[in-house]
């Protein structure tokens, strides 16, 4: 059968997203999965980065690691997960400008029955986790995706992230790592994408 490939594409600004990500292409690899991970790059002028501590450098090291991700990244996947910290309950402007370029492939329906998952970080434990989720369950509807959630697919999601998706919180300072559990449970989301995506493939 045909390798499915998956598209993580993710906004992070201190590393806590891109450790989910990275978590949940490793559950997608286990699978036989092709995954490209591709960060969205700051919108913000170097003026602002430079004046918040650890921005600028956590940046560099981001840049370095991940390119940001393309339409044609979205057009040739066969599922795609959307990553984003939460802002006032809602998806990143960074990430939400690279879904908004998406328009072309919905114009000529490229994105159709593609597979749709998230994942999200906040700072607090109350911090508008699961209306982030669903706010990009939105666009991926208009786009025709087919929403993949983990639900409770798994026993770890009685202890950590969501039934819309994984998730960690970071704590006022994102300075608090996503845990074990919150790991495992992203993993697991991968795991099931890729399942999902190898059926709708064949």
């Amino acid at each position: 059968m045909e390798t499915v490939k998956i598209l993580i594409a993710f906004y992070s600004r201190s590393g806590n997203t891109a450790t989910l990500a990275e978590a949940i292409a490793e559950g997608a690899r286990a699978e036989g999965a092709e995954v490209t991970l591709r960060r969205a790059d700051e919108l913000v002028s170097e003026q602002i980065i430079a004046s918040v501590p650890g921005w600028k450098e956590s940046r560099e090291k981001l840049k370095a690691k991940y390119q940001p991700p393309t339409a044609a990244d979205a057009e040739a996947a066969d599922a795609i997960l959307f990553g984003t910290p939460t802002r006032f309950g809602n998806v990143c402007s960074e990430l939400k400008a690279y879904m908004d370029s998406l328009g072309g492939l919905w114009m000529k329906g490229a994105l159709v029955n593609k597979v749709g998952g998230t994942f999200v970080t906040t700072s607090s434990t109350h911090g508008g986790n699961e209306t982030t989720h669903l706010t990009i369950y939105n666009v991926m509807a208009h786009l025709g995706m087919i929403i993949v959630p983990p639900g409770y697919s798994d026993p770890i999601y009685f202890q950590a992230g969501t039934p819309y998706g994984a998730s960690s919180v970071s704590g006022a300072n994102s300075d608090q790592p996503p845990t074990e559990n919150d790991l495992i449970a992203a993993r697991h989301q991968g795991k099931r994408t890729a399942q999902i995506a190898a059926k709708l493939k064949a």
